[in-house]
């Protein structure tokens, strides 16, 4: 029970035997399992087979086997590709990489619940929560009329690990397949190239676009949600992030290096300049499955809740994603006996990477309120002692060094979303918070499943306990000598208490916020 990969496997199988008329009974036992119930199973499943043989009839044997629709190169003039949504502010970019790149590239809008009940409809619902949401995603939008059917792709990325969500595209496949619509190519975007499309190609302008998509991402990603919890005027931050967001849709059109550093510089001069109050509050990071920790409906709005409730929101970039899927080359060829080249072109890949966002975090050291990203190789000595690098299935070790990263950098409390059953993140995630705990006594980490039958009260409840018990932040504003130094020369002294019992900032209950006034330029307040 709860073996995430039986979903794939279990399907095969299904086919397999449906095909030449067989039948097939599936039985889940783990250790808390009635053994009654699968006694009935066996039975039934024995009545049926003598039932099968008494009524013997001709069957007509059909393959089973499925046959790959190829993205040709006629395809790409005329087809409109669709992706689905993962991260709304780097997906944004990515759009445009792509029809830069000359593709009709489409990044489908946010999950609605419909979508999450078709999806449940064609994937085998013991498959991961990302996996129906992405698949009911997109076959609720070829059913919506919108794209004509003989026309349309569908692109998914494959990483080639052990995970379910390497499977991502063979539930769409089979999904395609049950809804009649199996004539659509769906096109793997993967770095080991595996399966030949002629019609895609990833060009180097593709590449150097993408790339640069992801980090302006991160970059805004991180401006954003540091200064929005803060910000004086209600809504300045969310404009300053739309100006810039549609700057950087028009800077990816050029390849030059100049227009990526101007927008970079331009990015975090005026959100270093954004007036906020000098109130300080909880910091809460979030970290866990990709897809539920960046798509807003997968994790029910978990950034909009932190804010809501009082707390700023801290997360971990989305490129530090890939420098952890290149760089365990590393580790396969120190402990796994993989040739050289496997660890020299991990570390190339990481060399390549760091290159699109050296620029951004020396811009980021110089500023006045952001701290620059770390490189994968501190994130890998951070858990070297705490979880065997060896780890690489899903999240895998970066789970674990996500967490040990943002207690480093002053924030303890954590909140690791993950599909209900990730058997990765029982490893890396949930099993790691009580050896963080002892290691870090001021660790503050809660686990947040989410499903498509989870009671989003319960995932508010847990997330609200986690907000309780969050110590205050550091101010983007505030020195090391605790003082709040305002782009206007204001100085002040922000401190704030949360009130007995209460769970946010913002009860109904007063929090008392002390802003003792020391100096300001030019005289006394």
């Amino acid at each position: 029970f709860g073996c995430g990969l039986d979903a794939v496997t279990t399907d095969e199988v299904d086919e397999i035997l449906k095909a030449k008329s067989r039948m097939f009974t599936l039985i889940k036992i783990d250790e808390g399992s009635n053994l009654g119930a699968v006694r009935i199973r066996i039975r039934s499943l024995i009545a049926a087979v003598k039932a099968h043989q008494r009524n013997r009839r001709r069957v007509e044997i059909k393959s089973a086997a499925y046959h790959r629709q190829v993205f040709t190169k006629e395809m790409k003039a005329k087809h409109t590709i669709l992706a689905p949504q993962m991260s709304p502010i780097h997906f944004r970019l990515l759009q445009k990489a792509f029809q830069y790149s000359g593709f009709n590239f489409v990044i489908l809008d946010a999950v609605d619940p419909e979508a999450v009940e078709v999806g449940l409809k064609y994937v085998n619902n013991d498959a991961c929560y990302p996996s129906i949401l992405v698949a009911g995603q997109m076959i609720s939008a070829l059913q919506s009329g919108k794209y004509d059917l003989n026309n349309v792709s569908l692109m998914i990325t494959q990483t080639g690990g052990g995970c379910r969500a390497t499977n991502y595209i063979g539930f769409i496949r089979r999904a395609l397949n049950d809804a009649g619509m199996s004539h659509i190519p769906v096109i793997s975007l993967s770095a080991q190239g595996f399966e030949s499309n002629p019609g895609f190609k990833i060009t180097p302008a593709l590449l150097h676009r993408a790339m640069r998509s992801i980090m302006l991402g991160d970059l805004l990603m991180r401006v954003l949600y540091r200064t929005r919890p803060y910000e004086k005027v209600p809504g300045s931050a969310n404009a300053l992030y739309e100006k810039w967001n549609g700057r950087c849709q028009i800077g990816l059109k050029s390849l030059s290096n100049h227009s990526y550093h101007k927008l970079i510089r331009g990015i975090v001069r005026d959100f270093d300049n954004l007036p906020l109050v000098p109130v300080k509050k909880p910091r809460v990071g979030v970290v866990g499955e990709i897809l539920v920790k960046f798509h807003p409906t997968a994790n029910n709005q978990i950034v909009e809740v932190i804010e809501r409730e009082g707390a700023e929101c801290v997360m971990p970039d989305l490129a530090d994603f890939l420098f952890y899927s290149f760089s365990t080359g590393i580790f396969r060829h120190e402990e796994l006996a993989f040739p050289k080249k496997t660890e020299r072109n991990a570390k190339i890949f990481v060399w390549f990477l760091e290159l699109y966002r050296k620029y951004m975090k020396k811009t980021l050291r110089k500023s006045h309120r952001f701290e620059a990203p770390s490189i994968i190789y501190d994130l890998m000595k951070g858990v070297d002692d705490i979880v065997q690098l060896g780890n690489i299935t899903g999240e895998g070790w970066f789970l674990t060094a996500e967490m040990v990263e943002l207690i480093h950098s002053g924030c303890p409390s954590v909140a690791c979303v993950q599909p209900f059953a990730c058997l990765p993140n029982h490893v890396t995630g949930k099993g790691m918070i009580k050896e963080l705990r002892r290691r870090y006594p001021g660790a503050n980490i809660a686990a947040i499943d989410y499903d498509p039958g989870s009671s989003e009260v319960n995932q508010l409840n847990r997330l609200k306990l986690l907000l309780s018990n969050a110590p205050v932040g550091r101010h983007p504003d505030e020195e090391d000598d605790g003082m709040i130094h305002s782009p206007d020369g204001k100085v002040v002294k922000g401190e704030i208490r949360l009130a007995d019992g209460a769970m946010s900032l913002e009860d109904s209950e007063p929090v008392a916020e002390h802003l003792r006034p020391v100096a300001v330029a030019g005289g006394q307040i």
